[in-house]
């Protein structure tokens, strides 16, 4: 759901429920429950469905390590560790990026393993298995992943996104990455799951300010256009309390004029971290009531349950 000020309607595309209807008719490979890596047998180019881009999303994972320098409590990768990026191969990137899209773009790939309604590419996503702008050569990988959209003539219809923590934003190299992902009119999705000091201790694991996240996401914004992507989920049977969801709606407004808007969500696979056990997703009710409140600052929120 979208909301916009007080006012809300429906912007579930109709591919999400010919997903769930498909899904009980055939064995299609991809799914909004299964973003496994391996997926098409490759070692940095994953495809998955994306409930919040709405269709098939090429992942490019620069973490193959399993290495991130946060450990979110909802992680869903396996083994996760602490550190950064592995030296990456571009060599490798680019040819596996080339034969994924000469399959999905001239060959039976998306219809063999996307179901009805979600059998359209439309992104190219930094994301992975963890920081992807922990890897030195992330712009190079951006203008691979460019050049790509070019070649193919996916330009005006597949955009480039960078789904990131925002902890790197210091480093100049960082910067070059999402400056060339806005100069192609791509965007960054901007990890804020709670805004003070203690709640990101506890859901992100890092220790950090909500000054020094301000500030990273307003530089973001300034490079490319922004979204500040948020999962609300409960622990312990316990949602977040009203404390941290006004330092979260502080933080956030804080930077409303120069971010597009709030992703919020809530688990769609279960966490492979410690404390899954004590993880449960919120039920589409709930998170629609944090939406509103979020609209009612001027900010535009997409909710998806």
């Amino acid at each position: 759901m979208t909301f916009s000020g007080k006012n809300s309607r429906q912007i579930i595309s109709s591919w999400l429920g010919a997903l769930s209807s498909t899904q009980q008719n055939m064995p299609a490979t991809l799914s909004i429950n299964d973003h496994s890596r391996n997926s098409a047998g490759m070692k940095y180019v994953y495809p998955v469905i994306s409930r919040r881009a709405g269709g098939v999303s090429v992942g490019i994972n620069l973490n193959t390590n399993n290495a991130c320098n946060w450990a979110c409590l909802y992680c869903q990768v396996p083994n996760l560790t602490r550190g950064t990026a592995p030296e990456i191969d571009l060599r490798l990137l680019e040819s596996e990026l080339r034969l994924f899209l000469t399959n999905a773009t001239s060959g039976d790939f998306l219809l063999r393993n996307a179901p009805a309604g979600a059998r359209t590419l439309v992104d190219i996503a930094f994301s992975g298995n963890g920081e992807p702008t922990s890897a030195s050569v992330f712009p190079e990988a951006v203008s691979i992943a460019g050049r790509a959209l070019d070649d193919f003539g996916l330009s005006a219809t597949v955009r480039l996104r960078l789904i990131t923590n925002g902890s790197l934003l210091h480093r100049a190299y960082v910067r070059e990455g999402i400056a060339r992902i806005g100069e192609r009119g791509g965007e960054v999705w901007f990890k804020i799951d709670r805004g003070s000091q203690t709640g990101v201790r506890l859901v992100n694991g890092i220790t950090t300010t909500p000054e020094k996240t301000r500030k990273a996401l307003i530089a973001c914004a300034k490079l490319a256009p922004t979204w500040v992507q948020t999962c609300f989920f409960a622990i312990d049977g316990q949602s977040i309390d009203e404390q941290e969801f006004q330092a979260y709606l502080e933080l956030v407004t804080s930077a409303k004029n120069e971010i597009r808007g709030v992703l919020l969500y809530s688990l769609a696979r279960p966490s492979l971290q410690p404390a899954a056990e004590r993880l449960s997703a919120l039920n589409a009710e709930s998170l629609s009531a944090y939406a509103r409140r979020i609209a009612e600052t001027g900010i535009e929120v997409i909710a998806t349950p």
